[in-house]
């Protein structure tokens, strides 16, 4: 990586562990809903991140594998679950969301490259069923009785960062060998994954600062 991008690197991380103290910061307002599931979620998420980074210095682990198996699937789960569960009320739609993006781990064992940090095929699956549960969000929002107090609406901080971030670099993982046939378009979208994932942390921190419990 450039040094650009190991500062943005860096800045990301920042960015998780500012989002996790501020969601700490919160807890005592939202202990008694289940936004206090996203505190955790982003306790986990930071502490992740920290054990990938330095974790190596002093046990031995395969990334590819913490990160594919663990990692991304809790990640995908979580919001799934956030989404379609608690903002959309369609506890059907998260067990089929769930259960359609476990399964895409067989075509992925069967007939993907396994040694990259991240499986384009599966992340990309991943991301492209959360979409769906970005552009259901959106249409509540939109269609909302409180759509001028949206500035007070949780999930529309939350909703705009996943856009960005997981949505934002579909095509990144979709395209990632062929983007890497062309460097400078590659390292674009990098620069781009990377300041995508610090605006969401930052929307997520402001979502505990600005948003209410419920605002539907």
């Amino acid at each position: 990586m450039s040094d650009f991008q190991n500062l943005l690197s860096e800045s990301m991380l920042f960015s998780e562990g500012l989002a996790m103290a501020i969601a700490l910061l919160s807890y005592n307002r939202v202990k008694g809903q289940y936004w206090k599931f996203f505190v955790f979620y982003l306790i986990f998420i930071f502490l992740c991140e920290v054990f990938g980074k330095w974790g190596g210095n002093f046990i031995s682990f395969d990334k590819s594998k913490y990160y594919n198996y663990f990692v991304i699937p809790v990640q995908f789960l979580f919001l799934y679950w956030l989404y379609a569960v608690k903002s959309l009320d369609k506890k059907k739609l998260f067990f089929i969301l769930s259960s359609i993006y476990l399964l895409s781990f067989i075509p992925n064992e069967l007939f993907f490259e396994k040694r990259k940090i991240i499986f384009s095929f599966n992340y990309t699956f991943g991301s492209f069923l959360l979409m769906i549960l970005v552009i259901m969000e959106y249409y509540k929002q939109i269609n909302s009785a409180n759509i001028l107090h949206f500035k007070k609406n949780r999930m529309f901080y939350i909703n705009l960062g996943v856009t960005l971030f997981y949505i934002g670099t579909l095509p990144f993982w979709t395209f990632y060998f062929l983007l890497l046939e062309h460097m400078e378009i590659w390292n674009i979208y990098f620069n781009y994954f990377l300041i995508s994932g610090i605006i969401m942390y930052l929307l997520f921190s402001i979502s505990f600062i600005w948003g209410k419990q419920s605002y539907s």
